[in-house]
């Protein structure tokens, strides 16, 4: 078995020694993916806790998801006028929606999703909605939605406008996993990061990444690194969903008010005691002014946060700072030589692992490297996995030496907070530089993708590309495992 030290999981300081933290990749849960790490005394002990917090993500789907019809929320949706009981869970999360939107002067507004449909429309017809369109969804934004009965502990729903509970949802959801997890005897420490939005309960204390909005690759450097312990991180951004009109990209969040995209802050991310609360203040920070954001984030004992406008300015609460790990220098790149590759161009390696009959799955282990023209390894992009005794059966990358030497000192213990991503899609950049930072040769190199499931198939990919400064792009062949792979050398987005 070989040794790598960042592989190995890290150890949680507990009163009664020292405990293994485990860690599961799962693909399609809630739309997005999710990253589990449990500090657990025995393994027996970390596989209750992790089937603990999947139960509670399908419990909680069945009552909240505005995509099921069969849940509750739907089904309580498709009633009018008439007082309903509902779950402790649907009585709750409507009482944060009323908060949310009393609180936010309703930039934050479970109805909508009525302006969301009226843009995802009009992009399907390569236009911009009408003002009929937009006056229409923003009066029905307007409306009551729903009367809540503490009394009787049921809900009445008042208007026909489209409602989903979309804005914290799915952070609400974490934090009920985690708590589920941490149930469990023999378990001291959970983190739950569910495309994207971090949730860190028990004795663990968690590095957290947030992603660069402007450079969004899985192996892009972090803007910023979190120390957090017992609290939740989300981030909310228009960098990874939306519509194109015309070859304009719209965000997917919207203004509520009026019915418009909003584009002056790319990214949001907040860290404060609850779950929902860091959601839902991550989500109404992309739609309030900036001079707006310390107002609102006021509201919320505890709460920091970093915003990322449009031209690039970060900007940030009091407290963020001391909240904050210093990042690791980036390696001092040597000159580039005669011949060298072209520095003004990158290379985005984009993935799509196979999804298998809508539910959640595991995702597989994935290794992605670059050969040279004599197939000797020259840097390693990225290498997923859960176990560590199964990484043999990423049969190529195990069996070379070299390939497991690039893949020392890299860190892959942080979690990430980012925008949600879809399921199973993930993209990588190579810049042209070695494992050392030092800038390649122009000339034919191989991008290998190797992707093996436990108990399941092995797969590869190989292609051979001309990094000659003439942009190029490959399609290639999808298998069992990766559904579709793309290559293109493009242009370096700076």
């Amino acid at each position: 078995m070989i040794f790598l030290p960042w592989i190995l999981a890290a150890t949680l300081a507990s009163g009664t020694g020292a405990e293994r933290v485990r860690t599961y990749h799962y693909e399609n849960v809630l739309g997005t993916s999710l990253e589990l790490k449990i500090g657990a005394a025995s393994p027996a002990a970390a596989q209750r806790a992790e089937s603990a917090a999947m139960k509670e993500i399908a419990r909680q789907a069945g009552i909240l998801s505005a995509y099921d019809p069969a849940s509750e929320f739907s089904r309580w949706s498709k009633t009018n006028g008439q007082p309903v009981p509902v779950s402790p869970e649907l009585y709750e999360m409507l009482g944060l929606f009323d908060r949310w939107r009393e609180q936010s002067g309703g930039a934050l507004d479970a109805s909508a999703e009525v302006v969301g449909r009226v843009w995802k429309n009009a992009a399907a017809q390569n236009r911009l909605p009408n003002a009929a369109e937009l006056d229409g969804a923003v009066a029905l934004v307007k409306k009551a939605h729903w009367r809540l009965d503490p009394a009787a502990h049921s809900a009445e729903h008042l208007s026909d406008a489209p409602l989903a509970l979309n804005s914290f949802a799915k952070s609400y959801i974490a934090s009920k996993a985690g708590e589920a997890a941490l149930r469990e005897s023999g378990v001291s420490g959970v983190v739950v990061n569910l495309g994207g939005d971090v949730v860190i309960r028990g004795a663990q204390a968690e590095r957290v990444d947030i992603a660069n909005p402007l450079s969004d690759a899985e192996n892009s450097a972090p803007l910023a690194r979190l120390l957090v312990k017992d609290r939740a991180v989300a981030t909310s951004g228009n960098y990874r969903r939306g519509v194109s009109i015309d070859g304009k990209w719209y965000s997917h969040i919207v203004d509520p008010r009026t019915g418009m995209p909003v584009d002056h802050v790319v990214s949001a991310t907040v860290i404060a005691p609850t779950a929902a609360d860091a959601g839902a203040l991550a989500t109404a920070l992309n739609v309030v002014s900036v001079e707006d954001a310390p107002r609102l984030a006021a509201k919320t004992p505890g709460a920091e946060y970093m915003l990322i406008a449009a031209n690039g300015r970060r900007i940030q609460s009091a407290g963020w700072r001391a909240m904050e790990l210093p990042l690791a220098a980036a390696p001092t790149v040597q000159a580039a030589g005669a011949g060298a590759w072209n520095p003004a161009f990158e290379l985005v390696v984009s993935l799509e692992l196979s999804r298998f009959d809508g539910r959640a799955y595991r995702r597989p282990f994935v290794a992605v490297w670059i050969e040279d023209k004599d197939r000797f390894p020259v840097r390693t992009l990225a290498l997923w996995f859960d176990k560590e005794r199964w990484l043999p059966d990423l049969k190529q990358w195990y069996r070379d030496e070299r390939l497991r030497a690039l893949a020392e000192g890299n860190d892959i213990t942080a979690s990430v907070s980012s925008a949600t991503r879809p399921p199973g899609k993930y993209s990588l950049k190579w810049d042209g530089k070695d494992q050392n930072g030092k800038p390649v040769k122009a000339g034919r190199y191989t991008v290998c993708i190797e992707a093996a499931r436990e108990h399941g198939t092995y797969q590869v990919i190989r292609q051979e590309v001309d990094f000659n400064g003439k942009p190029q792009q490959f399609q290639l062949p999808g298998n069992i495992e990766v559904a579709s792979a793309a290559l293109d050398y493009r242009k370096a987005v700076r």
